[in-house]
């Protein structure tokens, strides 16, 4: 059976919540239980501006989700990337201009089963395509020497560094936050 792309309403969204959070588990290797904790917050995505999704699906089996939303300053992790930019000395009018205009990508996951086959790249275009953001930044753990899946994606895609090894409030883990402009070449 043929994968194919589609885009997911907020309605879809809520409907296959479930199957979108196991993905991200799996994909993430979270604990089990991860789901409950995080399907509030995915919910509440939803209802921002801009959100749109999509899902890689193999009949009506779901392999891949990625969603996202236009960033604005009252999100925390806009205010999160702003402290980290303020820290690192970054003028004041770059910060403007990348986050005076931007699609948060927040979430790409590609259940483990399906990586490798170019689903990732695939949502992400579709995702990003005709957004009308002037940017697009996400943040993704940092992996020593960029070694994984995601980083791979990330730089054929042309993301370039914003933030390196910053620790978001409330997680020990270091992360990127990673941005380009847009449209995606």
């Amino acid at each position: 059976m043929a994968t194919y792309l589609v885009d997911l309403s907020a309605d879809v969204m809520r409907e296959r919540l479930s199957e979108a959070l196991t993905v991200y588990v799996e994909a993430m290797r979270y604990p089990r239980g991860t789901e409950e904790q995080r399907a509030s917050m995915w919910l509440e995505h939803t209802r921002r501006v801009g959100w749109k999704a999509v899902a890689a699906l193999n009949g009506t089996d779901l392999l891949g989700v990625a969603y996202g939303y236009s960033g604005a300053p009252d999100q925390w992790w806009q205010q999160q990337v702003v402290h980290g930019l303020r820290r690192t000395g970054t003028d004041p009018e770059r910060t403007e201009r990348l986050l005076g205009d931007y699609f948060e990508l927040t979430e790409l996951h590609i259940h483990p089963r399906a990586q490798g086959h170019g689903l990732g790249e695939a949502l992400a275009r579709r995702l990003l395509a005709g957004r009308p953001e002037a940017h697009v930044l996400l943040s993704t753990p940092e992996i020593n020497g960029e070694a994984n899946r995601a980083w791979r994606l990330y730089r054929r895609l042309g993301f370039g560094d914003v933030i390196r090894d910053y620790h978001f409030a409330g997680d020990p883990r270091a992360f990127a936050i990673l941005g380009r402009s847009l449209p995606l070449d």
